[in-house]
């Protein structure tokens, strides 16, 4: 694919460096860098360095890993936006409310990624914090934000988007997820079941702007052992739409100031 004049590809392979570790590969060499990220080792070796000397990166001379500093990247962004300072409290109170985890995400490329949560004591098997990502096709957030999507976008997410059957319930055609999103349109909510891993259930509902357009989502995830798709439509489902609503004033207020 052609570039325009003013690509820097260099800095593309440094942030593709930083992508390279993650929580399964939270220690790698110089050569998994190298393969990783389709460099030769000399160039890996070079952004490493860099990095390195940066402070976004250490070594112990074998293995290379991401350092504390690497935090301000996602942090400039976050304190950029007024969505997570204005949802965090009430998340706080949704969560005191139904006594299970609550989360917002917003759509990035082709993922959702956490921008903020308030967790419960009960521990799940999916680790998530606040950058987690998960493909938005799979998880309610995604879905209610896939849902809010111009029809050409969801088109062209719909075009590319490799959907996988992460669990046998998942939903990874095409067509059916675009007779989902359908659904998730009229009713103005999603509930996943089981989806994106064996025993976890969600239901989300989309944050909107002023002018209406689909910005973000919360949500609430609950073990399926302590509710069914009914208990959470009936219990969890009002709060949860309180909250969002909750947010949207506040983000109006916000954006007036």
């Amino acid at each position: 694919m052609p570039r325009e004049p003013y690509y820097v590809q260099s800095l593309e392979r440094g942030l593709a460096v930083i992508r390279a570790f993650d929580a399964q590969h939270a220690e790698l060499t110089l050569s998994d860098v190298a393969r990783v990220c389709g460099l030769t080792r000399a160039a890996a070796r070079r952004f490493l360095l860099t990095l390195t000397d940066l402070g976004y990166v250490r070594t112990d001379g074998r293995l290379f890993s991401l350092a504390p500093r690497v935090l301000e990247l996602g942090y400039s962004y976050l304190s950029s936006i007024s969505l997570p300072e204005v949802a965090e409290p009430h998340l706080e109170r949704l969560v005191a409310e139904v006594r299970e985890s609550s989360s917002m995400s917003v759509l990035d490329g082709d993922d959702i990624v956490y921008v903020a949560r308030v967790p419960t004591s009960r521990i799940m098997r999916v680790a998530i914090s606040v950058g987690t990502r998960f493909p938005a096709y799979a998880t309610s957030m995604g879905r209610v934000i896939l849902a809010g999507l111009p029809a050409a976008e969801l088109e062209a997410y719909l075009g590319r988007a490799k959907l996988e059957a992460l669990t046998d319930r998942t939903i990874h055609t095409a067509d059916a997820l675009r007779a989902e999103l359908a659904q998730v349109r009229r009713q103005g909510h999603s509930i996943v079941d089981q989806e994106l891993e064996e025993g976890l259930r969600a239901i989300a509902a989309p944050i909107r702007d002023r002018s209406g357009t689909v910005t973000g989502a919360v949500n609430v995830s609950i073990h399926a052992a302590r509710a069914t798709v009914d208990d959470i439509r009936e219990r969890i489902l009002p709060p949860l739409l309180a909250a969002a609503a909750a947010i949207e004033a506040d983000l109006k207020i916000a954006a007036r100031r």
